[in-house]
């Protein structure tokens, strides 16, 4: 099979595709062929060895991705060849076929192709726990996404939309995304880029709400924008931190989460499908349900073939990817 290997921790543009050995479905596993893989921050990190974790190498990188079952170990009952499925894993995605345990294979509706099912994986299910586990949203609330133009924000303005939320801000630097924020539904844009953050994204938001501050942030940025963003969060708000695709780690200061009872919690979201596999389940089935339903789609900016994964990475990185990007063993080696 064709996969992108990493041999050594560096930078993620050394990773090599190779030809590797057929994996076989032990007891409980499902073998997949793949047909899409969703390209994610963290596979970058966890390429460079900046992860939380850092795998054995050599690895196949790649946290989630779409396909047909081809192969069933001994215990699978319920699954049947030929059936679609998304998958869902630690690392191993980036490879034209992907052996994974059951419990982390998710049935596809008929209706949903392979590239909307793989990028509504890890995203989706990030912004679902981000909203329902850890900011416990209820209905009516005020939610501001921060880096809505890409894969998470859009995720979470669609997910906090489906679950009731009653204005969902999304920030963005500049107006470059602000189109794609709109559509992906959020209700108004603040700019993340303007001067004096600190106090000029309060004031937007407070034009923008009429007066109201917010009830819950889900922040995959990080950096400087967290400090001004808190700031903007009323009495009881919550605050997710996701991830920090801004760069630097930022500091709370705790007399502010004190003297307004803020809370600011933390997702990491392999926990999720390590201790809670089951509600990764029904969570995925909700997604999907949503998005066959015509509730709301993932947007996807570009499907690259494997051997371009360094371009699809190198634009996460930077920040110009517009919701998410895919990769597929399949693709014609000149796509994008």
């Amino acid at each position: 099979m064709k996969a992108v290997v990493v041999r050594s921790f560096g930078p993620f543009a050394d990773a090599r595709v190779e030809e590797m050995p057929d994996p076989t479905p032990g007891a409980g596993e499902v073998l997949v062929a793949v047909e899409a893989a969703e390209a994610n921050y963290p596979d970058l990190l966890m390429m460079e060895g900046r992860y939380q974790v850092k795998p054995a190498l050599p690895f196949i990188t790649g946290k989630g991705c779409a396909g047909r079952v081809i192969g069933l170990g001994g215990g699978v009952t319920d699954l049947q060849i030929g059936q679609r499925v998304a998958v869902q894993v630690e690392n191993g995605s980036y490879a034209s076929k992907i052996c994974a345990r059951r419990d982390l294979c998710y049935p596809v509706p008929d209706g949903i192709d392979a590239a909307t099912a793989a990028a509504a994986l890890l995203t989706y299910q990030t912004a679902w726990f981000a909203l329902t586990d850890r900011a416990m949203l209820k209905p009516g609330e005020i939610v501001m996404v921060l880096g809505a133009g890409g894969g998470v924000g859009v995720a979470a303005m669609q997910v906090a939309k489906l679950l009731g939320a009653g204005m969902v801000i999304g920030a963005t630097r500049g107006a470059a995304k602000a189109d794609l924020v709109r559509e992906a539904g959020a209700d108004a844009v603040v700019d993340l880029s303007a001067e004096n953050l600190r106090d000029s994204l309060r004031a937007q938001v407070l034009a923008a709400t009429g007066g109201r501050n917010v009830d819950v942030i889900i922040d995959p940025v990080g950096g400087p924008a967290f400090e001004p963003a808190l700031r903007t969060l009323g009495w009881r708000g919550r605050l997710v931190v996701v991830g920090f695709t801004g760069g630097d780690i930022p500091l709370a200061r705790t007399n502010y989460l004190l003297v307004r009872n803020i809370s600011v919690v933390g997702l990491q979201g392999s926990d999720y499908r390590d201790r809670w596999p089951e509600a990764c389940a029904e969570a995925q089935a909700a997604i999907f349900k949503a998005i066959a339903e015509g509730k709301f789609r993932p947007v996807v900016s570009a499907i690259y073939p494997f051997e371009r994964f360094a371009e699809a990475l190198g634009a996460l990185q930077v920040g110009a990817v517009r919701g998410k990007v895919l990769l597929s063993p399949n693709a014609d080696a000149g796509a994008a």
